[in-house]
């Protein structure tokens, strides 16, 4: 919680911080400055999350875009498998595509 309150004296604010792996709370002030400050912190959070709204509304529409264009490249994949098949390739263990040798006849 930013605003915090003491015995010795009245509500004042603080900001919390990482340093080092270490929780670090820093003190800003009371009155009129702790509530400048307050309201600041509040602008930046307020802008940080609509940025992230924003981030992941255009992520969506890009994983929207992008499924069509996945599913045609699986369809060509596969097409393109059949053909070089049908031509006498075979895959080999490093993934190249190889003609297959016929077979030495004997004589």
């Amino acid at each position: 919680m930013p605003w915090e309150s003491r015995e010795r004296g009245g509500i004042y604010y603080t900001r919390t911080r990482r340093e080092n792996g270490r929780v670090v709370r820093e003190y800003v002030g009371s009155g009129l400055l702790g509530h400048l400050a307050f309201l600041e912190d509040e602008r930046s959070r307020h802008e940080r999350e609509e940025r992230a709204a924003r981030w992941k509304e255009e992520q969506a529409d890009l994983d929207a875009l992008e499924a069509p264009v996945d599913e045609l490249s699986e369809a060509l994949d596969l097409l393109v498998r059949a053909a070089l098949l049908a031509s006498g390739y075979h895959q080999h263990r490093t993934g190249e595509w190889r003609l297959r040798r016929e077979p030495k006849k004997s004589q």
